[in-house]
C-alpha cells in the first residue's frame, strides 16, 4: 500500500509529456510534398502552456528551428530527403522532450512510356532548315536524364538532365546525310527507357527542269499529237509539273515518286508559240527555259485556208470595191464631158499610099473614119478617107501615074451627140 501511495504522489509532481512525430503521406514519392507533424499530450493542469517545437533529420534542424508550430511541410522531396526524422518540443520550465525518432524514404517513380517527336511534325524537313527532335515521357519522377541517338547503331547525339518530363534535341540546319533513323531515352536512376525509332526524311528543292517534245516526225503539223516531258535533275517527291503556252496553262501532271512527267498535246495552227514547264515540291517552283514549237500546215490544206481566207476577204471587201469601181466611172465621164468644151481644128489628112491590084477593073474603097471632135450646136463632125489599093500591072503604067496624082476624098459627115454619149458608156465600160 505504500508503494502504490508514492508512486501516485510521484506521478502527480512529475506531470510526464508524451510527443510524437507522424508524416502524412506516409509514403512520400519524390517530387510530391510531405508534411511531418509533431504531436504533444499534456497533464490537464498544463493546458495552455506556450511549447515550441523543432524538426530534425539526421541530426540537423530544418525549417526556421524553433518555433510554434508544430508542423513542418517540404513542398517537393528529393531522393536526397530521404533519412532519419525526429522533433523536439519545450517548455517555459525549460524542459525539452523529444519524439521518437522514424525513418522515411523519398520514393521515386522510374520513367515510362517515353517517345520522339519531330518538329516540323512527320518527319519531313527541307534541306537546310532547322530540325527539332522532343523526347517525352508520360511519367516519371526527379531529376530525368534524356539522351538522343541516331542511326541503328546508336551514334549519340546528346544528353540533357532536367527536372521535367520533356526535353529537346536541335539540329540547326538539316544536310543530306541527316536522313536517318532516330530515338532517343530517359533515365532516373532506375535505368534508362527507351522510345520507339523514327524516320527523317530530308527533302531536297527542285532544280531547273528541261521541257523537250516528242512527236512522231522531225516536223510538228497540223493534227498530230506531240508529247511535252518536263523533268527536273534533282528533286525530292512528290513533284508536280505543271505545263504552259505563251504563259497559259495548259494543264498539270504528278511525279508521285520522282522522274518527270508528259502531257499530251493535239497541234492545230494555234497551237505554235513558246512552251515551258514548272516544277515544285513545296519548297519552291522552278521554271524551265522557253522552247519554241512551229507547227506546219499541209500543201492541201494550206491552198484551202488560202481559198477560205480569199473568199473571206472577197465577202468583206467585195460591195467596197464596187462601189470605188463607180466612183472612179463617174469622175472619168465628168472629166471627158468637160473636155469637149473648147472647139480644135481638124488635123490635116495623112496621106497614104494607094496601091492598085492586078486588074483592069476598079478597086473597092474602104473608108477610114476619123472624129475631129468639131462641135457646131449638137453635131459632132467626123472625117472619112477613102484609100485605094493598087494593082501593079506592065501593061498600064500611067495608071500608077493617075493614082497618085489623085489625093484621098475626104468625107465630113454629121453624127449626133447622142453617138458622143454611146461611145463615152463603150469606153467606160
Amino acid at each position: 500500500m505504500l508503494l502504490k501511495l508514492l508512486l501516485l504522489l510521484c506521478a502527480q509532481r512529475c506531470e510526464p509529456t508524451v510527443l510524437l512525430l507522424t508524416v502524412s503521406p506516409s509514403q512520400p514519392i519524390e517530387g510530391n510534398s510531405m508534411t511531418l507533424t509533431c504531436k504533444t499530450q499534456l497533464p490537464p493542469q498544463k493546458v495552455g502552456v506556450q511549447i515550441q517545437f523543432c524538426f530534425f533529420k539526421d541530426g540537423s534542424a530544418l525549417g526556421l528551428g524553433w518555433n510554434n508550430s508544430p508542423a513542418l511541410q517540404i513542398p517537393a522531396l528529393k531522393r536526397r530527403d530521404s533519412g532519419t526524422y525526429w522533433c523536439e518540443a519545450q517548455t517555459a520550465a525549460p524542459k525539452v522532450i523529444r519524439s521518437r525518432r522514424i525513418q522515411i524514404d523519398v520514393r521515386r517513380i522510374p520513367v515510362y512510356n517515353v517517345s520522339l517527336e519531330t518538329q516540323p511534325p512527320g518527319g519531313h524537313v527541307m534541306k537546310g532548315e532547322k530540325l527539332v527532335l522532343v523526347c517525352v515521357a508520360t511519367g516519371g519522377t526527379g531529376d530525368i536524364t534524356f539522351l538522343w541517338y541516331r542511326g541503328a547503331l546508336g551514334l549519340k547525339l546528346g544528353a540533357k538532365t532536367q527536372p521535367a518530363l520533356t526535353a529537346e534535341f536541335e539540329i540547326p540546319a538539316v544536310r543530306e546525310g541527316d536522313a536517318e533513323t532516330y530515338y532517343c531515352a530517359a533515365d532516373n536512376g532506375h535505368g534508362p527507357s527507351l522510345s520507339g525509332l523514327v524516320s527523317i526524311a530530308v527533302r531536297i528543292p527542285v532544280s531547273q527542269p528541261v521541257l523537250t517534245f516528242k512527236a512522231p516526225g522531225a516536223e510538228k503539223a497540223v493534227g498530230d499529237v506531240v508529247e511535252l516531258h518536263c523533268e527536273a535533275g534533282r528533286g525530292s517527291p512528290p513533284i508536280l509539273y505543271q505545263f504552259y503556252h505563251e504563259e497559259v496553262p495548259l494543264g498539270n501532271s504528278s511525279a508521285p515518286f520522282g522522274g518527270g512527267a508528259s502531257f499530251n498535246l493535239s497541234l492545230t495552227t494555234e497551237r505554235s508559240g513558246n512552251y515551258s514547264c514548272e516544277a515544285d515540291n513545296g519548297r519552291g517552283a522552278q521554271r524551265s527555259e522557253v522552247v519554241p514549237l512551229h507547227v506546219t500546215v499541209p500543201a492541201e490544206d494550206r491552198g484551202n485556208l488560202s481559198s477560205t481566207i480569199l473568199e473571206g476577204l472577197l465577202g468583206s471587201l467585195g460591195l467596197s470595191t464596187m462601189a470605188l469601181l463607180f466612183c472612179c466611172w463617174l469622175k472619168r465621164r465628168a472629166g471627158r464631158r468637160s473636155a469637149g468644151d473648147p472647139p480644135r481644128s481638124p488635123p490635116s489628112p495623112v496621106p497614104r499610099e494607094s496601091t492598085y491590084l492586078n486588074s483592069t477593073a476598079p478597086v473597092q474603097q474602104h473608108p477610114i473614119y476619123e472624129n475631129v471632135n468639131v462641135v457646131s450646136g449638137g453635131e459632132v463632125y467626123s472625117l472619112v478617107y477613102y484609100m485605094q489599093q493598087e494593082q501593079p500591072s506592065a501593061a498600064v503604067p500611067s495608071l500608077r501615074t493617075r493614082a497618085q496624082d489623085k489625093g484621098p476624098s475626104a468625107i465630113y459627115s454629121g453624127v449626133n451627140t447622142a453617138s458622143i454619149i454611146d461611145d463615152d458608156y463603150e469606153d467606160a465600160m
